[in-house]
Order: structure tokens, then sequence, then C-alpha cells
């Protein structure tokens, strides 16, 4: 699943080309892809919207519309937006520019697309079509039960170290478990909770409750660190995820310990561990990580 770093690639693209553009039409082969309302009346209601802003909120994207709608993207499993133009050719869209978006397989599965007045579409490609698309009103979008659940943003300036701390006051668990609960931080997904752990030097199933303040400020710096990597390198490209263009990124050529089992540990040379946590592939160092 994209996570934030991939989410803000995506976003900080998109911001480059489809600010002020407007929506003129929309395919689909896929309507369930579309919630809380039928693909006929999404259509009616973004036709003519224009895109005035768009936003990442933890995995979310968020087009910000004139009218105050906003049209939300969650990319799911296997999901990623593309910019580009295809044509119809045997019922099959056809990118009609070499590269990328022609040759890699996995920017193929388009399910979704959205005509922009430039000529230039917005595509949704996702194999397993577990994507999220959503219209919204904008104060009810801020104000819904969904979007006032999510926690705080980890690259957020306004994230210190004294509000990273009180989250752990009346939260309990392994703390890579509670890395990836969304509820309380924003983005985190398995990729980087396994590699923020294994920079902080704490054990994926270490229990809330025995960190010390030293843990803990290794673990809010290893956020940090790892997630502005992260987007710096393009997020990662481990197997669906593509940026706007269809370019894999580069963060998975950095990983430390994710999806390295039985491989040297790249510090110390033990050998990467694999375990379960909540049905997640969990990767860590025993030697760098020692279990409390």
């Amino acid at each position: 699943m994209p996570e934030l770093p991939e989410v803000e690639t995506t976003v900080n693209g998109l911001k480059k080309k489809v600010l002020k553009r407007t929506f003129l039409d929309i395919w689909t082969d896929s309507p369930k892809l579309i919630k809380k309302i039928s693909f006929q009346d999404f259509k009616k209601k973004i036709i003519k919207r224009k895109i005035i802003a768009v936003k990442r909120r933890a995995k979310n994207i968020l087009f910000f519309l004139d009218q105050d709608y906003v049209l939300l993207v969650h990319l799911k499993m296997t999901g990623h937006l593309l910019i580009g133009k295809w044509k119809n050719e045997n019922k099959k869209w056809i990118s009609q520019k070499i590269g990328s978006l022609s040759i890699d397989p996995f920017n193929r599965f388009l399910h979704l697309i959205f005509f922009l007045d430039n000529g230039s579409q917005i595509a949704l490609s996702d194999l397993r079509k577990f994507a999220k698309i959503e219209l919204w009103n904008k104060k009810e979008l801020l104000g819904s039960k969904e979007y006032l659940a999510i926690g705080p943003e980890p690259l957020d300036p306004g994230f210190t170290f004294k509000k990273f701390k009180n989250l752990f006051c009346f939260k309990k668990g392994k703390i890579k478990q509670v890395l990836m609960d969304q509820s309380f931080i924003a983005g985190i997904g398995n990729i980087y909770a396994n590699e923020i752990l294994f920079f902080a030097k704490i054990h994926p199933e270490t229990k809330t409750e025995k960190l010390t303040q030293d843990n803990l400020k290794k673990i809010y710096q290893a956020i940090k660190k790892v997630l502005k990597t992260g987007i710096k390198q393009g997020g990662s490209s481990i197997s669906d995820y593509r940026n706007i263009f269809g370019e894999k990124g580069n963060y998975q050529k950095k990983l430390k310990v994710y999806g390295r089992s039985g491989k040297k540990c790249l510090v110390c040379g033990e050998t990467i561990k694999k375990i379960t946590i909540s049905t997640r592939s969990t990767f860590f160092c025993p030697k760098c990580q020692i279990k409390k």
C-alpha cells in the first residue's frame, strides 16, 4: 500500500500538472471504485469543477475543487495516479507517450480516467481495484468522523517531540503496531514502520510502556529522517507503486530491513529476521534491535 512518502510524491507531482485545470469528462469500467454515490451522480457533480489545490492528509490525496467540493482518492493496496494522454483502441487504453506509461505493465491497469480541459488525463491504474474515490462537500469532509479520527502529521513543523511523547500517555501495545495506527499518527505503513524502528534501534515487539524517553526521542528522529528520505527518493516501488509519470521510486534501494529476511544486516552483519505482528510481515536485526 502506498504510504506517506508515495502519496506525498504523487501530490507534489499533481501540483505541478493539474492546478487550475477543469474536469470535462470521466470514464470508468469499475463504477464500484466510486463510494457513497452512484457513478452517474458523481459524474454530473464533478464535470466543470476546477482544481484549486491538491493536498495530502495521511494516505489520502485531496483535490480541492471550486464550489467547495473535495475529491478524495485513497490508493489502497495497488493503486497509483498517472498523468498523460491515452487513446482507446480495441477496448484498451493505449498511452500516446512512449516510455514508462506505455512500457511498464503496472501502468496498464486503467480503471478510471479524468479528462481535463488542457487535453491531458488523470488515470488510476489499480491492479486489484481496491482504490477508493469519494466526492465530498469540504465542510462535511473536514468535520467527518473519519477525517477527525486521523492522527497528527509526522512531518508537520508543529509536530514536536513533546507532542509525540504525549501520544504515548494513553496508547498501549507493540510499538510497530502502534506506529501503523492511523488514528495515532498519520501515514506510516508497514514498510516505513520497519525502517523507522531499525534506525531507532528498537525491537518491533517492544511494548510502549517499556520505552524510555531516550527510546522515544530516537523513534521521533527516525520518523522524520526515514519519511523525508522516502519523499526525496520518490517513494518505494517494491511492487505496484509508480509516480504520476509512471516511473518507479528509488527508496527500495535504500531499505535496511524490510524484505531482507535471511540477508545480512548492512550495519552489523547479523542475519535479518522475519516475524509476524498483527498479520503483517515484520523485519528486524536481532543484534541492532535487541528485544526488551
